[in-house]
């Protein structure tokens, strides 16, 4: 008969279990995992304020191809809406605000007697557009050889802002309508922008477009400008022009940029900079 092999259980001594009793107790406890820390928030601190002063004309209208733009009264019958006063963020992106004050305040080219080219009702409007150089548009001046470049739009921090209500005041990179050509010409500056209309949020524009600035003043401006009729195509044609883009039809592109251009002319009849003493989150205005 196989002999079977009986388990005897190790004997506990006093001395063991207070050894291990003391090692558990002594072991320190595994380091908390540390919280990361959140980035900066970036500063908008209003330090500029400037005015845009919109008018609308009944009609659409062509400028003098010979003529210097802010110099010229595009619409003898316009009908004043209204002046916007806009805080920019000049901490935040101090290139992009630069540039736009002198936009606002230059005497050769600036954003004066230039239209809004395109209204998307209940997002944003389009105003700004630098084009091909087709004057008779009344677009601003054709490669503003003067202004410096804008490092903003190569630094990740310039996009953190959103487009979370109306009356956000953005630089337009990704919406841009400038013709590709022109975009390639070394002494391009892009001075496109664009205003939030509301009444809610704008996420599509979020991380490609740099906001700068907010309304202060004029949002009821604002809102009458996203209410002006725009040209909408049919069905039909956005299936047709659709499918010409598919067979690679330049003029696909130069048809689309005709859908939301107002009906009426909106245009910038005037513009310029406010003092700014103090800046401050809310500064006082004159």
């Amino acid at each position: 008969m196989a002999s079977s092999s009986i388990f005897i259980p190790p004997i506990l001594s006093r001395r063991n279990l207070l050894l291990s009793t003391t090692i558990t107790t002594v072991s320190p406890p595994p380091p908390p995992q540390q919280p990361q820390p959140k980035p900066p928030s970036p500063d908008i601190t209003i330090t500029d304020r400037v005015f845009l002063d919109f008018s609308l004309c009944p009609t659409y209208f062509r400028s003098d191809p010979s003529a210097t733009l802010s110099s010229t009264t595009p619409c003898s019958d316009s009908t004043p809406l209204g002046r916007v006063v806009l805080g920019l963020y000049g901490r935040h992106v101090p290139n992009t605000v630069s540039t736009f004050k002198r936009m606002c305040t230059s005497s050769s080219t600036s954003y004066k007697n230039t239209p809004v080219h395109k209204i998307f009702p209940g997002q944003y409007f389009l105003a700004g557009r630098q084009g091909g150089g087709r004057r008779d548009t009344a677009e601003v001046g054709f490669l503003l050889r003067d202004l410096p470049r804008n490092t903003d739009v190569v630094n990740s921090k310039s996009f953190l802002l959103p487009h979370s209500r109306a009356g956000v005041v953005s630089l337009c990179l990704s919406e841009n309508d400038d013709d590709d050509e022109t975009r390639l010409d070394p002494d391009y500056r892009n001075v496109e922008f664009l205003i939030t209309t509301g009444p809610g949020p704008s996420p599509q524009l979020d991380g490609g477009n740099i906001v700068f600035g907010t309304v202060l003043e004029g949002l009821d401006v604002v809102t009458s400008i996203s209410s002006i009729p725009t040209y909408k195509p049919s069905e039909n044609i956005k299936q047709f022009n659709d499918f010409a883009e598919f067979l690679g039809d330049e003029r696909a592109q130069n048809a689309r940029s005709l859908w939301n251009r107002p009906l009426k002319t909106v245009y910038i009849s005037g513009c310029g900079e406010l003092k700014v003493t103090n800046p401050s989150l809310s500064p006082t205005l004159p």
